[in-house]
């Protein structure tokens, strides 16, 4: 329908609009009306929107704005006089009972009490009385319209242009959660017609981009692209497939057997939802709620906008609409959306943006990770312009591009992600992203561990790791120096007061209380902060040395088996994976590090210096169960558990006196297997001493 020359011009007059570098006027609205329809193309067409949600919302309303101002600029096409239109060749057309139209939007409280003044007006209600409102997720998925005829299900259908549908009832009969026979009769309804959203759980949703990635196919760019193709599937066993479910939110039109519009004896919306709850449909239900005033309303849309992210389904909004049908009756409709109900927006979670450059950042291990710099954009309320890029794989699995335009997901409304490049938007000036060869710090020429998909430079006296090193040092979770963050590190190196861990045992404080910015009090208050941290655990020492894959929980466990933490280097490897937790590659990096020389000298300097190497009470670990059933033995649990999580399993035996250990040795008593156990079980069988059990003998060895 598009060159891609046009797409990529619709797309630069679309920032154009939005960033008003272009004046609205009467000489360019049909520019924009032609930027909004290309906008519609990609968003229910292809399922590919190049532009945020939000981003269109402005232009639609720029738009409404301009033929509000002018009324002879409508036209009959203008994307204002109709509802967007989703119709595809594949399918049968068919005319929906009613219209399905589209919503108004909202972004704020304010929106909110502008919506319920209008609602009082309209309806010609006293000032200050209150107006019952029933609030509602808004479903981020693809909309349904369902007719049921003497209690079966006869038609489903897209959502279309509002007024005509794609027919799609064969794939409406796959899913589990529509019935295909409800006792509308028992209510005197002989036909009716429902509205809904049939959507992916975000759990199914990530299953299907693991099992589309490992074959190597594109990924989806959220659940609704999911949910929206599997709805226009010719098989209906593959829409099946992807898990799809449907949440009815509202009775559209209801007749009786002489063919009477009968919706206005269900007097309440609110009504119409349970009566539909009790024929069995998937209504929401505790993301439900019937409120008493705007207010009520207000508070309910702000606290799930705070806790959307810990719903299972993906939701954009609340839709908030009159819960007393003869008070929408009053308000009425425009030709686009009904002047009782209106969405309140969550902020945005995608945008699309530029790739401007990529900067590869030397970690404290000497990874090192790309950094993608963006044009600054606007995302779940914050700026973001940087984002890790992972590694060499994810740039080329992303097929990403200097000056690429991108679309940046804030996942979980925290860490910013680069979703996909729009390669359709590419003019020819974009260049391929290189991975260097060598250390961007000290030049050294990179490496890639086995099994690892980070370069690393393996130069340990890097000045880039060393800095790195010193940050994390400090750090609240591992020495936790209060006051010390990677400001003071960065001067102090610049200054050639630190090089090494040590160095900041032995800082000068009289020099740091004549620095400009600083002063006696400041110097004070950080010799304060070393001198507490250097009572720390052994844990806590263990974890600052930046030794690859040694996390806070392994260095706990660790700890929790030495007096003295230079107790480590006669350690074997087999002793430190009869803990748990702790595998082979963990054990050969603690070794490794406890083998140095130069670390076993650092360790005796920090002592000089006053940092503690001993084993805190608090380290110790918990006196082991002796009278429980497997009380004296070591298990391990392998393949895929059915019956508990892994950590609940782990749990239970030490309850029961056992040790967890991570590997399979002579060491080991017990091992419970799952589904597909794989080699430790072949290894364990092999060594002949082991005792295997399935989960169910485990849980019935411990009476469960």
């Amino acid at each position: 329908m598009y060159s891609k020359k046009k797409q990529k011009e619709l797309y630069e007059r679309s920032k154009d609009f939005l960033t008003d570098k272009v004046t609205l006027s009467a000489a360019n609205v049909d520019a924009l009306r032609e930027a909004i329809v290309y906008h519609e193309w990609r968003y229910y067409v292809l399922n590919e929107p190049v532009v945020s949600d939000f981003e269109y919302d402005q232009l639609y309303k720029k738009l409404e704005a301009l033929e509000t101002a002018h009324p002879k600029l409508v036209t009959p096409d203008s994307p204002t006089q109709r509802v967007s239109n989703d119709l595809t060749a594949d399918f049968p057309t068919v005319a929906h009972l009613i219209p399905m139209l589209s919503l108004d939007n909202s972004y704020n409280a304010e929106d909110l009490k502008d919506f319920d003044q209008r609602i009082h007006e309209l309806a010609m209600l006293e000032e200050g009385a209150d107006v019952e409102y029933v609030v509602e997720p808004k479903f981020d998925g693809g909309s349904i319209a369902l007719v049921y005829e003497d209690d079966r299900l006869v038609r489903g259908a897209t959502r279309g242009n509002g007024t005509q549908g794609d027919e799609i009832t064969h794939n409406m009969r796959a899913l589990r959660s529509i019935p295909l026979k409800a006792a509308f009769s028992e209510h005197g309804i002989k036909k009716v017609e429902l509205r809904g959203e049939a959507i992916i759980r975000l759990d199914n949703f990530k299953r299907i981009n693991a099992k589309r990635e490992k074959e190597e196919k594109s990924v989806f760019a959220n659940p609704r692209n999911a949910a929206t193709g599997a709805l226009r599937m010719k098989d209906p066993s593959e829409t099946a497939s992807r898990g799809l479910e449907a949440f009815i939110y509202q009775l559209g039109y209801a007749e009786d057997a002489a063919g009477n519009e009968i919706l206005k004896n269900i007097p309440t919306h609110n009504e119409g939802i349970e009566m539909l709850a009790s024929l069995g449909f998937k209504v929401p239900v505790i993301e439900r709620k019937l409120c008493k005033n705007i207010q009520e309303v207000t508070d309910f849309c702000m606290e799930w906008q705070d806790k959307r992210e810990g719903y299972d389904y993906e939701i954009d909004g609340m839709v908030v609409k009159v819960n007393r049908l003869e008070i929408q009756e009053k308000c009425g409709y425009t030709s686009h959306h009904p002047r009782w109900a209106i969405a309140f927006k969550f902020k945005a979670k995608q945008a699309t943006t530029k790739l401007l450059d990529v900067e590869f950042q030397v970690g404290k291990i000497g990874q090192v990770t790309p950094v993608a710099k963006l044009e600054p954009v606007a995302l779940a309320g914050v700026t973001v312009s940087s984002v890790s890029l992972h590694n060499e794989d994810f740039i080329q699995s992303k097929d990403l591009h200097l000056g690429d335009t991108v679309l940046v997901e804030r996942a979980g409304d925290v860490i910013p992600y680069i979703v996909k490049a729009l390669p359709e938007l590419r003019d020819g000036s974009e260049v391929k992203i290189e991975y260097p060869t060598h250390c961007p710090s000290c030049k050294t020429e990179l490496v890639q561990p086995e099994g690892e998909a980070a370069w690393r430079c393996e130069n340990y006296a890097c000045e880039a790791q060393t800095l790195r090193r010193l940050i994390h040092h400090v750090s609240k979770d591992a020495m936790n120096i209060d006051g010390f963050g990677e400001k003071y590190i960065l001067r102090f190196n610049e200054l050639g007061w630190l090089d090494t861990v040590a160095d900041i045992y032995r800082l000068d404080y009289t020099k740091i209380s004549e620095l400009e910015g600083f002063g006696q009090r400041s110097a004070d208050n950080l010799e304060a902060a070393i001198d507490t941290a250097k009572k720390n655990g052994i844990a806590r020492l263990l974890y600052s040395f930046s030794i690859p894959h040694i996390g806070r929980s392994v260095s706990k466990k660790v700890a929790a088996e030495v007096e003295d933490i230079r107790d480590l280097k006669t350690w074997t490897a087999e002793q430190l994976t009869d803990l748990s937790d702790i595998g082979p590659k963990v054990a050969n990096e603690l070794i490794d590090f406890f083998k140095k020389q130069k670390n076993l000298d650092l360790l005796d300097e920090l002592e000089q210096l006053g940092v503690n190497l001993k084993r805190l009470d608090s380290e110790m670990k918990q006196e082991a169960i002796t009278d429980g059933v497997f009380s004296g033995k070591t298990i391990l649990f392998t393949g895929k558990l059915q019956l508990m999580s892994r950590t609940d399993a782990k749990a239970r035996a030490v309850a029961a006196g056992a040790k967890p250990i991570s590997a399979v040795s002579g060491n080991l008593n017990i091992l419970v297997v799952g589904e597909k156990p794989g080699s430790k079980l072949k290894k364990a069988n092999e060594l002949g001493t082991v005792e295997v059990m399935t989960e169910a003998e485990f849980l019935e060895k411990i009476n469960i």
